[in-house]
């Protein structure tokens, strides 16, 4: 079985920003003829800007339809496959952490607020406040005129916080946005990315936060109407699905992996949470 390919951004993009950043107008890649992709991954972030289309886009095994005025944003490692209908209109940034950190220090926790989530649909009011910085920024990208990197970082956490403000006043227009709360989520998930193969149980995570299970239930429950067990489950899953379909190691390999001594107790708790066996999660998604 074929390995799930990786894309990086320097195979893509010109030269001059090659390692680091890119904007461009999709219209023309879609003008009469679709846009398909097989499924795939990327080192850099992914940023594809919807103004008018319609195809599906998998994200993570997640499937999300596209329509008008959406936003989809992705993580280095998320696997995805796209299926965007001809005559679709939009923009496509990608860049890497350096291009954006570079900038200040608070655009990266815009970004980490807002990757917690894989598509935004936004009114029309919305997507043309953003739409008017993707304008600038493109301008700036193909004209290239001194200083026009920095214009551009500039730009993309404007992006970013525009964003970030459409999805707090209409995904969420209930949760507070107290930034200890919000930090103690943001590092939870960070454990729990970095951890998950050694740490599968909530009170490891609250001893490392510094946090009753009590408070670490009601960030998680308020933010992401989730349980800290469904949260770390869930990214096992993920992991678990990324390794079936990315490499052809054996489950009771994968399952080692993953930090299960056990495979056939692996087995059980996925077919538990996918009601499927990992094998058959492999074959049918072949």
């Amino acid at each position: 079985m074929k390995n799930i390919p990786v894309r990086h951004i320097a195979e893509q993009n010109e030269p001059k920003l090659s390692s680091s950043f890119s904007i461009r107008d999709i219209t023309p890649l879609l003008t009469d003829k679709d846009m398909e992709q097989q499924l795939h991954r990327h080192d850099f972030f992914y940023i594809l800007i919807i103004k008018k289309g319609a195809g599906n886009h998998e994200i993570d095994f997640t499937n999300y339809e596209i329509t008008d005025h959406t936003v989809f944003m992705m993580r280095p490692g998320q696997v995805h496959q796209l299926l965007l209908k001809a005559n679709s209109t939009g923009y496509l940034i990608q860049f890497n952490l350096d291009f954006l950190y570079s900038h200040n220090n608070a655009s990266q926790n815009h970004l980490t607020k807002l990757i917690q989530y894989n598509n935004y649909n936004l009114d029309l009011d919305g997507f043309n406040k953003i739409e008017s910085i993707l304008k600038e920024s493109l301008k700036e990208y193909t004209e290239k005129i001194k200083g026009y990197q920095e214009v551009l970082k500039a730009n993309l956490s404007i992006f970013l916080i525009e964003l970030l403000r459409q999805r707090q006043n209409k995904i969420m227009p209930s949760v507070s946005t107290n930034s200890y709360v919000q930090e103690k989520l943001e590092h939870f998930l960070e454990l729990v990315e970095t951890n998950s193969t050694t740490y599968k149980q909530v009170s490891q995570y609250t001893n490392l936060l510094n946090l009753s299970s009590y408070q670490l239930s009601a960030i998680t429950k308020s933010l992401l109407n989730k349980t800290p067990s469904e949260i770390i489950n869930d990214y096992i899953i993920l992991e678990a699905k990324r390794q079936l379909l990315a490499t052809s190691n054996q489950v009771s390999q994968i399952a080692y992996h993953l930090g299960y001594e056990d495979a056939s107790y692996f087995t059980r708790f996925f077919k538990k949470h996918t009601n499927l066996s990992p094998e058959s999660f492999r074959q049918n998604s072949k």
